[in-house]
């Protein structure tokens, strides 16, 4: 088994990190700057930036607050929310992000996959897919959740991969905040339709939860937010029981 990964996120909105459920509700969860490196001293494998309303509000993410982020982490660090050109890419890369996830602005233009992948490595490249299940199957929705769209999951996926996209982050909307587990189903599906690595986001809750994503849902990472944020779940304690577990852990 490959080594798997541990991924606090930090949603931005107005300079905080915030946490809410189901992608509303909002509440104020601390400082970015603090939290960062309080995550990346606890042994963490990665860290992920999503300015959330940078799309909905249509103004480019906080290239100042990533330099400042940057400067205090020695992780693999992914910034995404308000991305539309390569000049927004470079502009990301050059204050300190690693890798840059598009969403919304994927969906809307396809070929900004390829253009990210062809001038700075699919590596470079994560697609974020926030979906929702519905009596027709798994959805894609852009503008942080408000708008939905023709694209269906796992076509919009694959679709992603051969345009170059080097990992998918799917957050399931109908588990996000409400800390019941994974969406452990639809990952395992994503896993088997893929060769590109997949992150798992939304329902933790427990520590027993990122074991399942692992084991159940096959996922290569696992992202979380509240659980972290406000000390439910500490990163040392959740490796060591995944250890134990038989889970591969990076460190």
């Amino acid at each position: 088994m490959l080594a798997k990964r541990i991924i606090p996120c930090l949603d931005i909105k107005d300079g905080q990190t915030v946490k809410g459920t189901n992608f509303v509700n909002l509440r104020h969860a601390g400082d970015p700057v603090e939290l960062a490196r309080a995550y990346s001293e606890q042994g963490v494998d990665e860290l992920v930036f999503l300015d959330i309303t940078a799309s909905f509000e249509g103004r480019k993410t906080f290239a100042e607050l990533v330099k400042r982020i940057s400067a205090n982490i020695s992780i693999p660090f992914t910034v995404g929310g308000g991305i539309h050109e390569l000049s927004d890419v470079d502009r990301l890369l050059n204050a300190g992000a690693d890798k840059i996830s598009v969403n919304s602005s994927a969906i809307r233009r396809p070929g900004l996959i390829d253009e990210i992948a062809k001038h700075f490595g699919s590596q470079v490249c994560v697609l974020a897919v926030d979906a929702k299940q519905t009596e027709k199957g798994w959805w894609c929705y852009l503008n942080g959740g408000r708008v939905e769209t023709d694209k269906e999951l796992f076509a919009w996926t694959k679709e992603a991969q051969e345009r170059g996209a080097g990992e998918v982050l799917f957050t399931s909307m109908n588990h996000d905040g409400v800390k019941t587990g994974y969406a452990n189903g639809a990952l395992a599906a994503l896993a088997d339709r893929l060769s590109i690595p997949v992150i798992a986001s939304g329902g933790a809750g427990v520590k027993e939860h990122f074991r399942d994503v692992f084991l159940e849902g096959k996922a290569d990472a696992a992202l979380a937010a509240s659980v972290f944020h406000f000390g439910e779940i500490k990163i040392p304690d959740l490796k060591s029981y995944l250890c134990a577990q038989g889970v591969a852990m990076r460190r």
